[in-house]
This record gives C-alpha cells, sequence and structure tokens, in this order.
C-alpha cells in the first residue's frame, strides 16, 4: 500500500499494520497512509472486518512524532493541523465496517488514542498502555479526552491522563479499555479468531450495529430508540434478513452475502 503501512487480505478480513519502526511512531505521513488505507477499504466486498496493528513486538504505536513538536510551538495554526488528524481518526472511527487493534507492545499518547477509534481492542500481556502528555507539559489532543471518558468512565479517565502513568494489559481488560489480553505473541492469532466469526455474520447487519450504538450515544434515550427502529427496519429490507430467518427455518447454516 503505502511506505509505512500495509495490508494483507485474510478470508473477509484485512490486516493493516503500520510499519514505522523502531515504534511505529504517528508521523504526518503515517496519518495520510492511513486514510488512503481505509478509504478503499470502506467500499472494498472483500473486507468485512479490519484488525489494526503495529510492526514488531515492541510497539503498536509509541504515540506521535515528538520531533514534529517544535514546528507548532507558538504558531497560532496548530488547531487546523490536528484537526487535520482528527479527520482520519474520525475516519477510522466512523468506519462503517468492525475494526479490531491488536496493542502488540507500547501503545502510547497517540497510539492509545488510535486505538480508542477501533471497536474491540486487543492487548498482548506485555503491552504497556498510556496517555502521557501530560509529562511534555501536554494533554491528549487526538480525541484522548473525549473518547476514554466514554469508554471507561471520567474518573479513571482523568487519572490515566493526569498522571501520564502506563497501565498493563490486565488492568487494562479489567477497566473495560481492552476486550481481550492475549499471551506475547499470540495477539493476532486471538484477534483473527474472533475476526473471522464476526465475518461470518451479516454485514448489513453488523454495519447497522455499529451505527446504533454510535449514534445513540450521542442521542436523548428515547431518539437514540427511534434511530434504533429506524435501522431495524432497513435491516428487513436486505436480502441476509431473508436468508438469515429461512436458514433458521430450515435448520441449516446461513450464507449471507452481505447484501
Amino acid at each position: 500500500m503505502g511506505e509505512l503501512v500495509r495490508l494483507e487480505k485474510r478470508q473477509g478480513v484485512t490486516i493493516v499494520t503500520i510499519d514505522n519502526p523502531p515504534l511505529n511512531v504517528m508521523c504526518k505521513q503515517v496519518v495520510v497512509e492511513l486514510s488512503e488505507t481505509f478509504t478503499p477499504l470502506a467500499d472494498d466486498p472483500e473486507t468485512v472486518v479490519v484488525i489494526l496493528t503495529g510492526a514488531g513486538q515492541k510497539a503498536f504505536m509509541a504515540g506521535a512524532d515528538i520531533k514534529e513538536f517544535p514546528q507548532l510551538i507558538g504558531k497560532s495554526r496548530v488547531k487546523a493541523s490536528v484537526m487535520e488528524t482528527h479527520h482520519v481518526l474520525n475516519q477510522i472511527d466512523f468506519f462503517p465496517k468492525p475494526t479490531i487493534a491488536v496493542l502488540n507492545g507500547i501503545t502510547f499518547g497517540g497510539g492509545c488514542e488510535l486505538a480508542l477509534t477501533c471497536d474491540l481492542r486487543i492487548a498482548e500481556e506485555h503491552a504497556q498502555i498510556g496517555l502521557p502528555e501530560i509529562k511534555l507539559g501536554l494533554f491528549p489532543g487526538g480525541g484522548g479526552t473525549q473518547r476514554l471518558p466514554r469508554l471507561i468512565g471520567e474518573a479513571k479517565a482523568k487519572e490515566l491522563m493526569f498522571t501520564g502513568e502506563p497501565i498493563s494489559a490486565q488492568e487494562a481488560e479489567r477497566i473495560g479499555l481492552i476486550n481481550k489480553t492475549a499471551p506475547s505473541g499470540k495477539g493476532m492469532d486471538v484477534a483473527l479468531e474472533l475476526a473471522q466469526r464476526i465475518r461470518s455474520y451479516s454485514l448489513e447487519a453488523l454495519s447497522r450495529i455499529k451505527k446504533s450504538v454510535d449514534e445513540g450515544a450521542e442521542l436523548l434515550f428515547s431518539e437514540a430508540i427511534e434511530r434504533e427502529a429506524e435501522l431495524f427496519e432497513e435491516v428487513f429490507q436486505t436480502q441476509d434478513v431473508r436468508e438469515g430467518v429461512q436458514a433458521f427455518i430450515e435448520k441449516r447454516k446461513p450464507f449471507f452475502t452481505h447484501r
């Protein structure tokens, strides 16, 4: 694909790997290539689930490229630059298919914020996860102050950001920051098993689950229920719901075509 982001397809699952040694930091080129990679995958008929990870065993992503920060100090157009990154992070967050992040090592700062844009997170047991920006006189500027509290609650999110201290994969699972902990070197195996299970279902239904949860979180409960009902009506117009119901009646495994 690109120089720093590559992909591999495996039976309905596409693996996107950030390969920016030694620690896969989020430089501007990585941001651009992530966008260029995810854009065509949204409509790719061969892709039902996307797994996002980092190359090697040292880091998923150690954060932003600090070498790019000096050019921002004292400048008045920092917001515009940050919003360009937000555009790509939002692109992954609102991607119309299920996404799984495999945290195979250090997941700091922008790396943690990138992981938060995925629907599910699997961390290998040696992974360290944190938002250490406070130690540089900064704070998380890639959506961390918004996505993390929504995921684990305000108080715990503030503690992680106020102290900048990393937590282990086991602690991250305990507080709901990740879904599963995997043995070191086995994160991708666990993710692929989960992705293949998800891939066997209808993308028409999967995409609407994602949309209903994500959109509903921003609405009043009564409005969210109405939005769910609208999406429920939509899914009943698909070929896959016909196949799923008929397969159940005929006591056989359904064959979904994602239409």
